[in-house]
């Protein structure tokens, strides 16, 4: 696993499995893993810092798992 800080926005993807997913600024795309709660607005934008973890696989497979440790919602 490995530590990382995201920012970009948050969006609900119907792929697969439906999930809540970060695009990020750099224009990958993580899906959301964790107590997420709050993160779960569409076009929200925010600034995950967490773990990817590269130990999971998802039915979505719509990018790396990115397990929520902090975060600050930006708007």
């Amino acid at each position: 696993m490995s530590a990382t800080t995201v920012t970009g926005t948050v969006h609900w993807v119907e792929m697969g499995a439906f999930v809540w997913a970060l695009a990020a600024e750099d224009g990958t795309q993580y899906q959301l893993y964790g107590d997420t709660a709050e993160l779960e607005q569409e076009n929200l934008k925010a600034k995950v810092e967490g773990q990817i973890r590269e130990d999971l696989v998802t039915t979505s497979m719509i990018g790396p798992v990115l397990e929520v440790q902090s975060y600050e919602i930006l708007s």
